[in-house]
């Protein structure tokens, strides 16, 4: 049973992961055997993180990537199929926030969002998915080893179920990754390919780190969350993994959330 969640021998691209949720689904995947791909705007940024991924084991090619830009996505492709000749799994991570009332919302503001979180996702879920399917070219739905296809994992928010205030823009973008996501999954099946989004709840990180220094607002939050906590690191490590693995092979499609049960709306009761 174990041999379905061991990554040994399969080649992970992660995108964004000179700080933050990237670099916790690298390590996550890295521990579970994969060699990886990691990928930042400044190259520079990936030493450390390289070094670390290495230390347990594993390989780690950095590769600068800007998600906006076709030739370093193409780049970024052709790299990994020189290093490792394959690649498995991509993990669609890279992207970003900009925070301001939607009244305020200008049309620069919401084109760098929308370009980064969507069109970067769907692009680079395009590049790689053309290589994996070339390793199941199969057209009808009865491909012979629909696990040599790969697994796409796109990274979106609690967000892609919900609005919030301040985010318009932000939303938008990722309930446009959930819809993607099942159309991807619906269009390469038939080659053995999973598409499906990993939603994280709360977690700190840098883009919301400022959030986390309003005492008020972390009470708030974790009055919503029924596991009475946000999120931390290691919360994602399975859910990354299974979605990474041969045990998601028959699961396409799909939105799972990992926010300790903020999406039910549950509010605890006041005693």
């Amino acid at each position: 049973m174990q041999d379905l969640f061991n990554l040994s021998g399969k080649v992970a691209i992660v995108t964004g992961t000179s700080r933050g949720l990237g670099q916790y689904f690298a390590r996550a995947l890295a521990k579970a055997g994969a060699d990886l791909v990691i990928t930042s705007r400044e190259l520079s940024r990936l030493n450390e993180f390289k070094q670390e991924i290495e230390s347990l084991g594993r390989k780690a090619l950095a590769v600068q990537l800007d998600v906006l830009s076709q030739s370093d996505i193409d780049n970024m492709v052709q790299m990994t199929i020189k290093e490792y000749g394959k690649i498995d799994i991509l993990v669609n991570n890279a992207g970003l926030n900009i925070r301001k009332p939607s009244i305020e919302v200008t049309q620069q503001d919401w084109d760098t969002i929308l370009d980064t979180n969507l069109k970067g996702s769907f692009f680079c879920a395009q590049a790689v998915a053309k290589e994996m399917i070339k390793r199941n070219p199969g057209t009808t739905r009865s491909a012979k080893n629909p696990l040599r296809g790969g697994r796409i994992i796109n990274i979106g928010s609690c967000t892609c179920v919900f609005g919030m205030e301040g985010i318009a823009a932000y939303t938008a973008s990722r309930g446009a990754i959930l819809a993607m996501t099942r159309s991807l999954a619906a269009e390469w099946g038939k080659f053995g390919i999973t598409v499906n989004v990993l939603a994280p709840g709360w977690f700190k990180t840098a883009q919301n780190a400022v959030l986390y220094e309003n005492k008020e607002w972390l009470n708030y939050i974790t009055d919503r969350i029924p596991l009475n906590r946000p999120g931390q690191p290691n919360d994602l490590d399975g859910t990354v993994i299974f979605l990474a693995s041969d045990a998601c092979g028959y699961i396409t499609g799909q939105i799972i959330l990992v926010d300790g049960g903020f999406t039910t709306g549950a509010t605890r009761a006041i005693t």
